[in-house]
């Protein structure tokens, strides 16, 4: 039988690769297992071609002006998730620095800080090793690969 193995949950797909400087700079230089995320010890993460990612979460509306950060923090979430990156300080650094581009990219500074408070309040699971999205596999009676 011919398998396919997936992961729900994303709705965006980066189409040209995105580098961008950040205040968070690990020991050494960091790369997810997908190869898609890079952070070097001075603070440049690059997101390759063809990531993934959810958008923004929670009770908000997709708007462009937060969709750059969206992405920056998602992968940055991923880091912490896969732990590549330590959760305390990094997930506050994370945050703030949502909160930061998404008034970058014109958002009304109140929004950008209910979306702060949002990710401090309910934000912690999504940055967690335990809530790595599971791989499925189709058809039905498909096994792991060995």
């Amino acid at each position: 039988m011919e398998c396919i193995s997936y992961k729900k949950g994303y709705k965006y797909q980066l189409v040209e690769t995105y580098t961008v400087e950040i205040p968070i700079t690990p020991e050494t230089d960091i790369s997810s297992p997908s190869e898609f995320i890079t952070l070097t010890s001075d603070g440049f993460l690059s997101i390759k071609k063809g990531y993934a990612w959810d958008g923004p979460s929670g009770p908000t509306i997709d708007t462009c002006n937060f969709m750059r950060g969206s992405l920056v923090h998602d992968a940055l979430y991923q880091l912490m998730r896969e732990k590549l990156l330590d959760n305390d300080p990094t997930r506050d650094l994370a945050d703030r620095l949502l909160q930061k581009m998404c008034k970058e990219d014109g958002m009304s500074s109140i929004r950008a800080w209910w979306v702060y408070k949002g990710l401090r309040i309910g934000g912690d699971p999504a940055a967690h090793p335990d809530n790595r999205r599971p791989v499925i596999r189709a058809p039905k009676g498909c096994k792991e690969n060995t």
